[in-house]
């Protein structure tokens, strides 16, 4: 059989890698955007059942998979090459051309434009305001779908109710989420007010509410899933940790903090 049959694909963004089984699945994921951060993409042969073991002992266990970077030991997919953007998307077949040897995915980040249709992210999201209305700030977190922090984000919005600081820190998230290409998402709140005009099971009376609720699910489009559901404030405090730092901070500032793990 052709080793071409057995050739899988090594696509590296941030902190996550994937692995899909076929070219065409590879290609699916790169798209003409620019994105951040940068991509690279690796080519390899013969999958080695040990490999397959590890990734499923790991909870990755489809046909494509997708990894933290700490849990890649660097000779798990043996001899890689790179994979020039070009070749993963404008030719039916992949040059190999170049030095065979064991490829350290910390290495050589180039550049290359990648749509997450397969990686997926949890956002948790609060609003703080102190009077309702009152000097008021939206927070919001996006964690791997394993629970690693990837991103913490805080936005000062001035003087506003606390049904609208919550509002806010959901498009907040929503809006990080889409930026670096999450496609598949499910977001928690403990605003059950929010969360549940988002469902549709609540009617939406006040403007301010409609317009928000409006925006909210203009961005829902941009998803291929999304899930909301309600939280007990417990299960909720990282987020609203990042709403009280944004009542500090000037109307329509945003902070981001990128990479910490809680």
């Amino acid at each position: 059989m052709d080793k071409e049959d057995h050739a899988f694909y090594v696509v590296r963004k941030g902190n996550i890698v994937s692995i899909y089984r076929n070219f065409s699945d590879c290609q699916a994921q790169v798209s003409s955007s620019v994105c951040d951060p940068p991509v690279s993409v690796y080519k390899g042969y013969y999958l080695s059942k040990k490999t397959e073991d590890y990734l499923a002992s790991h909870g990755v266990k489809n046909a494509s998979y997708a990894i933290n970077e700490g849990d890649v030991k660097e000779d798990l997919f043996g001899a890689l090459v790179p994979c020039r953007f070009q070749e993963a998307t404008n030719s039916t077949s992949v040059s190999t051309e170049g030095p065979k040897q064991p490829l350290n995915l910390g290495l050589t980040m180039e550049a290359q434009p990648l749509s997450h249709h397969q990686i997926q992210c949890i956002i948790e999201f609060d609003g703080a305001s102190k009077g309702n209305p009152g000097k008021a700030g939206a927070g919001a977190v996006i964690r791997t779908i394993d629970g690693h922090v990837l991103c913490l984000l805080r936005e000062g919005l001035g003087v506003v109710t606390n049904n609208v600081a919550e509002y806010r820190g959901l498009i907040l998230g929503m809006k990080c989420a889409l930026r670096k290409g999450f496609k598949h998402v499910r977001v928690t709140g403990d605003s059950q007010l929010v969360c549940m005009q988002v469902q549709g099971r609540w009617q939406t009376k006040h403007q301010n509410m409609i317009e928000l609720c409006k925006e909210v699910k203009q961005l829902e489009k941009n998803f291929l899933s999304f899930q909301i559901n309600h939280v007990r404030r417990d299960f909720n405090s990282l987020a609203d940790v990042q709403a009280n730092i944004g009542i500090n901070l000037p109307a329509g500032q945003i902070s981001e903090e990128q990479g910490q793990v809680y």
